[in-house]
């Protein structure tokens, strides 16, 4: 299964900016494991977006473990929405990642 996070900064940019290596780092070890297909901030920049691939029996567990390790939300950097993904177009090519 698939979820999509969504990110909304709670605080000024030069706050963020103090932790965005420690989340980019994260988000690597992510991307490393297979977990993580992409990830980005939006434009402007008021938050991010992640792709990511999790176990359809525990989708929102693993939602929620993913948040909870991450340096942003760790350090009340951003507000995250977690949403499970039912992809129906286009799953083949993603199961490809």
């Amino acid at each position: 299964m698939y979820a999509l996070i969504v990110i909304r900064y709670r605080l000024p940019m030069d706050e963020v900016a103090k932790v965005t290596d420690e989340h980019r780092a994260y988000l690597r070890e992510l991307k490393a494991d297979g977990t993580l297909i992409a990830a980005g901030p939006m434009d402007p920049r008021t938050g991010g977006a992640m792709l990511v691939r999790v176990p359809h029996d525990n989708a929102q567990q693993s939602l929620t473990d993913i948040r909870d390790e991450d340096p942003y939300f760790k350090k009340g950097v951003g507000n995250y929405e977690l949403i499970p993904w039912n992809v129906v177009i286009g799953s083949e090519e993603l199961d490809k990642l």
